[in-house]
């Protein structure tokens, strides 16, 4: 199949050479290949100035990111045997590093499938398509993934707002079979019921999975709070490691009624607490209220979206961390993460550091963690190492 060429400017080839999936729109060379010419979705032959083949791609004419590559060889759309073939590599990855079936299956550019992201719960599968490209080939995505899992169920949570920018309608739709009553996942032993449809995301962020399974030896006997807390990931899993007392803070009203469902699972009900605020409220009134904690875990939304979020981010950061060591007895320990992949390791430890003179506290980094394994990193792709993640030792005075 001969495909229309999008062409390059001059140079602006290097990355997608180096291994980058993504081509912006001010990389084109709209006299030789015009943007308008193209509709969201159609397949192309990317080239450089020369007219040198570098790869087949999927573009978009209205997005910053106007091309994302599928393949490096020329004129080669993809197709449903290569997206089972993607799914199938990227199930086998997952099946070697977890003996149960919960978790992140496809990671979008990292497995090969950019603009699909799947998780697995159990018999249950959550997708989102995030781009033109992928939900015009909605129909083999979902019978590959059928044929790759025969699952009970499959919702596609296509609600999230990247759509929009990509001209797609938002959308929710069960699929494949009907969904069951309740949906549990296992993380790290402990069962937790989550809501696919109506939850943040795919109803579960399964990239914290690894840092979750660090409470176990900080949590023994302490007083936790945990902001942000969403359905109990880090708290629950707190309580069930021996955990004195956790409380839980979220804006989410239906969140904490599903959190307090799941202490009630898993038989700690009776040591947790919640409390339906902002967090940055909350924190100040706690502050007031001369609460103290033992271990505090912070795991906010992401602060920079965009790059020009990034200052008012670092500073978000700062003073969300110093209003945590304000709460913490001498000898504390601090879970802080940031996911916005805008701010870099040195920058939040940089806002921890400014956190930790604000509050007047001494502060040792005694863990740094980073997203799940089945979260993989692209490694010419910055936007797929994401998250940063911080344990603290905390101590009185500077």
């Amino acid at each position: 199949m001969k495909l229309p060429d999008l062409i390059l400017k001059p140079n602006e080839e290097r990355r997608v050479k180096r291994g980058h999936p993504w081509v912006f729109s001010n990389e084109v060379d709209v006299e030789k290949s015009p943007l308008t010419d193209f509709a969201p979705g159609d397949w192309v032959t990317l080239r450089d100035h020369a007219g040198n083949a570098l790869a087949t791609a999927y573009v978009n004419p209205s997005t910053l990111i106007s091309a994302r590559v599928v393949n490096r060889e020329p004129d080669q759309p993809l197709t449903r045997e290569q997206i089972s073939a993607r799914i199938r590599r990227a199930l086998a990855l997952r099946e070697r590093l977890f003996d149960v079936p919960y978790y992140r299956m496809v990671f979008a550019e990292s497995d090969d499938l950019p603009g699909l992201v799947v998780d697995r719960h159990g018999e249950v599968l959550v997708a989102q398509i995030n781009t033109a490209g992928m939900e015009s080939m909605r129909v083999d995505i979902v019978a590959a993934l059928e044929q790759a899992l025969h699952p009970l169920a499959m919702v596609l949570r296509n609600d999230v707002p990247a759509r929009a920018m990509e001209g797609l309608e938002e959308y929710v739709e069960t699929v494949i079979g009907e969904l069951p009553d309740r949906v549990t996942i296992e993380e790290n032993g402990v069962v937790f019921e989550i809501d696919p449809v109506n939850g943040q995301k795919t109803g579960w962020f399964y990239d914290q999975r690894e840092n979750r399974a660090r409470l176990k030896r900080y949590v023994k006997g302490a007083r936790v709070l945990d902001a942000f807390s969403y359905t109990g990931g880090f708290g629950i899993q707190a309580a069930v490691e021996g955990a004195a007392s956790v409380h839980c803070i979220d804006s989410s009203e239906a969140a904490l009624i599903l959190a307090l469902r799941n202490a009630a699972l898993n038989r700690c009900g009776d040591r947790m607490t919640v409390d339906q605020a902002d967090a940055f409220y909350a924190l100040r009134r706690l502050r007031s209220e001369k609460q103290r904690y033992d271990l505090i875990v912070l795991d906010p939304p992401a602060f920079a979206r965009r790059k020009k979020d990034l200052r008012a981010a670092l500073e978000a950061y700062a003073r969300l961390n110093r209003l945590a060591l304000q709460l913490l007895e001498d000898d504390g320990i601090l879970f802080t993460a940031s996911c916005s992949w805008h701010v870099d390791g040195q920058q939040f430890t940089g806002a921890l550091r400014a956190a930790a003179r604000g509050a007047n506290k001494r502060v040792q980094i005694i863990e740094r963690g980073h997203q799940a394994p089945d979260h993989p990193v692209h490694p010419a792709l910055d936007e797929t190492d994401y998250l940063k993640f911080t344990v603290a030792r905390v101590a009185d005075g500077l």
